[in-house]
């Protein structure tokens, strides 16, 4: 899917895109960002949160991790627009949000001690040189943490998950996004996204080091780490 076309589909789901993924996750998502949000190192300083979306790992990165404030950046202002409402209605300071394309971030090199990107590199064909700006951005040192849909890896219950995966969630997902394509869309997309060796793989060309991969939920999602040597 062209960026464009990703652009409108998340500009045409925004206004229903929290209930839809708790409610297609059965809630687990609050546990997966839980989880994405407490490998970033507790500290001082910027942390830079790609494809914020709607705000939920923002607004956890400053529940969570108190010293250090956030830039969410997002492509869809009607995204970042229930972003700012949370963020207005909470009350939340050091949150701040700027429309802007992962591709040219609006930073400065070496200012960012971590890079956050939950279930948005997979929407990007450049993802070597999107990981490449996110590089340029942090400091020395600094960490970026990719968190992504997967699939159970073997057995019974990846089977079961397949047939939940391409069978159920399209079509509830549509109705729920009032779309005819979100969630066939999602599908297409996991199922595009590399293996985990070929994403550690870009990771490292993108200049990383230290490159790992953490499951969550049996391989439901994962954490991809790395760090700027």
């Amino acid at each position: 899917m062209k960026d464009t076309k990703v652009r409108r589909m998340f500009e045409d789901i925004a206004f229903s895109y929290d209930f839809q993924n708790s409610a297609l996750s059965l809630g687990i998502d609050i546990y997966w960002r839980k989880r994405f949000v407490d490998r970033i190192r507790p500290g001082y300083g910027l942390v830079l949160d790609a494809a914020t979306g709607t705000g939920e790992v923002g607004l956890a990165i400053r529940r969570r991790r108190p010293g250090l404030k956030v830039l969410g950046v997002d492509f869809s202002p009607a995204m970042l627009a229930v972003a700012r409402e949370k963020i207005r209605k909470r009350k939340v300071a050091g949150y701040d949000l700027a429309v802007a394309d992962c591709r040219d971030l609006p930073v400065a090199a070496n200012t960012v001690s971590a890079v956050t990107m939950a279930f948005g590199i997979r929407n990007i064909a450049e993802r070597v040189a999107v990981m490449r700006e996110f590089h340029r951005a942090l400091v020395p040192g600094g960490e970026m943490h990719v968190m992504e849909f997967g699939l159970p890896r073997n057995g019974l219950g990846a089977a079961l998950y397949r047939f939940y995966f391409d069978r159920i969630l399209p079509p509830v997902g549509n109705f729920l996004s009032r779309t005819d394509y979100a969630y066939s869309y999602l599908v297409e997309s996991v199922d595009a996204f590399p293996k985990d060796a070929d994403f550690l793989a870009q990771m490292a060309e993108a200049g990383f080091a230290g490159c790992t991969v953490t499951d969550l939920t049996f391989g439901l999602a994962r954490i991809f780490t790395g760090r700027k040597p």
